[in-house]
């Protein structure tokens, strides 16, 4: 196998030489390709510009409560809900979350009354009553034909007693009612964000579904499934009933088709905790997911539930207004606009990542396998997207930029900066191809999350293999001696990576110690903190190519410092987090990294001239 490179220069005298890491090589075709990144990367810089300024305009949360619930806690301590509701008010509470009414939560109101078969013949006997039926006898406005109007349940009416009462076959305390105007009306004149939330059932015929929603700006379906999902034409129904109304985009719910509804309504992100989940924890950590939820993930509704007691609900919303205040997030009534990115400017930013990709196959000292490392990287990212241009350029440009600047060069510890800077490069072009409407409202995540922490470090570990015939190197692996350190270091390793990539995203099967949650929690709650995974691996990066230590170890631990680039890319890989916020995240990362690389570099070097100074010494 013949390369066309040439080898790296020589080392400058008096710097030390990574032992183990092969020197980098240089094509011819470099200084074009890198030209033409940097044209592409116009548009893209153009792009991260125009979404900062969309993101920065949409800084406006509501912090909506769950009104069902409050009115239980109400209950619960003898208030009236209006008067609770006054007192979260207070807290920062600008809206309420309203359910349909159901014929239970009629009854509940005393507008109705239901009474089971078996209980009315027990108390009128001999009058035909069915023990079986359901009846439903009206009180005051309600209407009972109303009501019955509503669904395709067979209904008729009966005497009993001497009293008019509605026969149902079958229970109909949970068949959806519509809304309760009233209440709706006396809210809105109070000017709180309302989200209604309506119910499915079969009972409701097609053409009466969303007949009767409220004029609210937000609805949010319950379930996991928006109503009609199953239904293309009740799906079609619910599309026209919302009108103006936006659908809420429930954070670790994305509810089947609700892609359809955002098509064409757009959507609002809303972020919940589950109650039981919720009262777990100590209301000063709800309070700092909602805060982070807030700053750093787009989120317009906060959506609360109380606490079981008033107090614990009024410290978690004081503290709540108070990060969120402090974080620049105001609260308020949200507009919600949608980002639309220049799809001409995205299409020249293809250029740029696949450009790099085509320098990198060619940095390889192995040519053909640098091509074949290349090509296989390309098919596999438009695989994964299905071809889609953008969202697979995207993905190129995430797994190319972390290993091109150590293919390229690795000779020194500034090499570090020049690493550092085409992942950050890379970040621009990852903005600009991969933050689009439904992205920036986290319905499409960003498909090979997975790839763009694991593919950077086999491309650049490929990038090792010396320039000879591949089988050759084969045999030398096979044939090198092997001690039970370097086993030891091999597994450490393994055991690393495996928890690095186990723990990649937001929400991973991994698991945080009690110190390290507590830490987080604390750390995010003062500045955004920084990933824990790149304030270590950036020092190893460093320590690997200051050529330190001896062997094999240097180049572990520039494949160590991948990990830090990859996770740089893998930062702005969440586009539903604000691209400033991401920034300050990776450079908080990469200052506390530099400053603990050089330290352990230095305390390092002196450490192994103490440790081989009596050596010295007793051979002198």
């Amino acid at each position: 196998m013949c390369p066309v490179t040439d080898a790296a220069p020589p080392r400058p005298a008096g710097v030390p030489t990574p032992v183990g890491l092969p020197p980098a090589t240089r094509h011819p075709w470099t200084r074009a390709l890198l030209a033409l990144i940097a044209l592409s990367l116009i548009p893209a810089l153009i792009l991260a510009v125009q979404r900062v300024q969309y993101e920065q305009a949409q800084k406006t949360t509501a912090l909506v409560m769950d009104y069902p619930a409050l009115v239980i806690q109400a209950r619960r301590y003898g208030q009236e809900p209006q008067a609770l509701l006054a007192r979260y008010r207070a807290l920062g509470v600008n809206g309420v979350a309203l359910y349909e009414d159901t014929i239970a939560s009629l009854e509940q109101r005393g507008e109705l009354y239901l009474k089971s078969g078996s209980d009315l013949a027990a108390d009128f006997p001999g009058q035909g009553v069915k023990t079986n039926a359901v009846y439903m006898r009206t009180l005051g406005s309600t209407s009972a034909a109303t009501l019955t109007a509503r669904y395709t349940i067979p209904t008729r009416t009966v005497q009993v007693g001497g009293q008019t009462w509605t026969e149902w076959p079958t229970d109909p305390s949970y068949l959806p009612a519509g809304p309760d105007a009233r209440q709706v009306a006396a809210f809105k004149a109070q000017g709180l964000v309302l989200v209604y939330r309506p119910y499915q059932d079969e009972a409701v015929p097609t053409a009466k579904v969303g007949a009767d929603w409220p004029d609210v700006p937000f609805v949010a379906f319950t379930g996991d499934e928006v109503i009609g999902a199953r239904t293309p034409e009740l799906l079609a129904r619910v599309n026209g009933a919302l009108g103006t109304r936006m659908p809420a985009i429930i954070e670790g719910n994305i509810q089947k088709g609700l892609d359809t509804l955002v098509r064409d309504h757009g959507g609002v992100r809303l972020f919940a905790l589950a109650p039981s989940w919720q009262n777990q924890l100590d209301p000063l950590d709800v309070a700092s997911k909602y805060n982070l939820a807030g700053r750093e993930r787009g989120m317009r509704l906060m959506y609360l539930r109380p606490y079981p007691t008033i107090g614990e609900t009024e410290t978690m919303l004081e503290r709540t207004r108070s990060l969120l205040t402090r974080s620049g997030v105001t609260i308020g009534a949200p507009t919600v606009q949608l980002y639309t990115p220049s799809p001409l400017l995205r299409a020249l930013s293809m250029i740029g990542p696949l450009a790099a990709l085509l320098l990198l196959g060619l940095s390889f000292p192995l040519l053909r396998l640098g091509l074949v490392a290349a090509a296989g990287t390309a098919v596999l990212a438009f695989g994964l997207n299905t071809l889609h241009p953008f969202e697979s350029s995207a993905l190129v440009a995430a797994v190319t930029f972390p290993a091109l600047g150590l293919v390229l060069r690795r000779h020194r510890t500034s090499d570090w900066f020049l690493a550092t800077g085409l992942s950050l490069v890379g970040v621009l072009f990852v903005s600009a191809l991969g933050a689009s409407r439904e992205s920036t409202l986290g319905l499409e995540p960003f498909r090979g999350v997975g790839l763009t922490l694991l593919l950077p470090l086999l491309l650049v570990a490929a990038s090792f293999l010396p320039r000879q015939d591949i089988r050759k190197t084969v045999g030398d692996i096979y044939a090198a001696p092997i001690r039970l350190g370097d086993v030891a270091i091999m597994g450490l390793g393994l055991v690393l990576l495996s928890l690095v990539y186990e723990r990649r995203g937001n929400s991973t099967g991994g698991t945080v110690s009690d110190f390290e949650a507590s830490l987080r929690r604390d750390v995010q709650d003062s500045i955004i903190r920084p990933r824990f995974k790149e304030v270590f691996a950036h020092p190893l990066g460093l320590l690997g190519l200051s050529g330190t230590l001896p062997g094999y170890f240097s180049g572990l631990l520039v494949l160590a410092g991948v990990v830090g680039q990859s996770s740089i890319l893998n930062t702005f890989s969440h586009f539903h987090t604000p691209l400033l916020v991401s920034a300050a995240r990776c450079f908080i990362g990469l200052g506390l990294g530099l400053l603990i690389g050089l330290a352990a570099t230095w305390a390092l070097r002196v450490g192994l001239r103490m440790w081989a100074a009596p050596h010295r010494e007793a051979t002198a």
